[in-house]
């Protein structure tokens, strides 16, 4: 199948690797695979991992070793991250990860990064010590990351190369949800992948500020901005409604009633009325590129979600 983008309009995968039903670690892993390798069949332009530590129902803690897995089992569709935890690393350890991704999978790779905690905060501190002062010194960070992927960074005077070198280095995006993580992407001239799938802000705004403010870098030479959305697409609009109360339900199951799901959008709905609601939020945002996260109660709904929404969007 030709990839998804005879309506100008390119989507990819967004995919948080939940363990749904009570499966085990491992074929949850197998199912993120799976839903990997049919996503390329049907046209989805690139596929995205997060990274999540000690997550209930969240199997996504080493998002470059499941993006190597990945890469060896599909052809053609992107793997990327979304996104590194950059607090949690140093520069130089994600960039030989990810350099490694692109040597093996040459033009594939991309490298969203973020600062979110990812857990909770007995987690940060347990893996970050002072969670809060390694968030505090993102901008350097990103400095550092910046120069390893393209060969310019030096410790002491002395320069170091975050090998292996690939021929073409990982695509940098960052993400984000608010402001703050806009500006950052245009300070640094990064891609801009603006998460409206755990965000109340307005994307238009976000990504109207990022353009505005951005700075060409050898990353970019102008603005590249994308949006992370909820999608539930179902054989009829009532079922999608069905599909999204039940995945509501077994959140506060999972949960212990504790942790409410916050009100963020969710496009929901037959094929056609998700396709038509994506083209409008394409056109208000000036995105040509959507990530789709489905947040649903099983894995056949999660397949059947993203395979008749690729089937729809195909048509042109």
């Amino acid at each position: 199948m030709n990839p998804i983008g005879s309506t100008s309009l390119e989507l990819g995968i967004l995919d948080l690797v939940p363990r749904l039903m009570d499966v085990t670690a491992e074929e949850a892993i197998r199912q993120s695979v799976h839903l990997a390798m049919k996503g390329e069949e049907w046209g989805y332009t690139r596929y995205w991992t997060s990274e999540h530590h000690n997550l209930p129902g969240t199997e996504s803690a080493s998002p470059e070793v499941l993006l190597s897995h990945i890469g060896a089992k599909t052809n053609r569709i992107r793997l990327g991250s979304g996104a590194v935890l950059l607090p949690y690393h140093h520069p130089i350890r994600v960039a030989e990860s990810y350099h490694m991704l692109a040597s093996l999978y040459p033009g594939r790779v991309e490298l969203g990064i973020g600062r979110a905690p990812g857990g909770s905060a007995h987690l940060s501190m347990a893996l970050a010590g002072n969670y809060l002062e390694k968030v505090a010194k993102y901008p350097e960070l990103i400095k550092q990351l910046q120069d390893l992927l393209h060969g310019k960074y030096s410790f002491d005077g002395e320069p170091i190369a975050a090998k292996p070198v690939p021929e073409i280095p990982p695509a940098l995006w960052l993400l984000g949800t608010n402001v703050k993580s806009a500006e950052y992407a245009a300070q640094f001239g990064t891609g801009y992948v603006f998460g409206q799938f755990m965000s109340e802000q307005d994307a238009a705004e976000m990504l109207q500020k990022y353009r505005e403010q951005f700075i060409p870098s050898e990353n970019l030479t102008k603005p590249k901005a994308s949006i992370a959305v909820n999608v539930i697409c179902a054989p009829s609009a009532d079922e999608a409604l069905s599909w999204k109360e039940e995945a509501l339900i077994l959140h506060r199951k999972a949960t212990g009633g504790i942790v409410e799901v916050p009100p963020y959008p969710v496009i929901f709905g037959n094929p056609k009325q998700v396709k038509e609601e994506l083209l409008v939020l394409a056109q208000k945002t000036g995105c040509n590129e959507i990530l789709i996260s489905t947040r649903v109660a099983s894995y056949e709904q999660r397949l059947l979600s993203y395979g008749l929404l690729g089937e729809e969007m195909s048509k042109g």
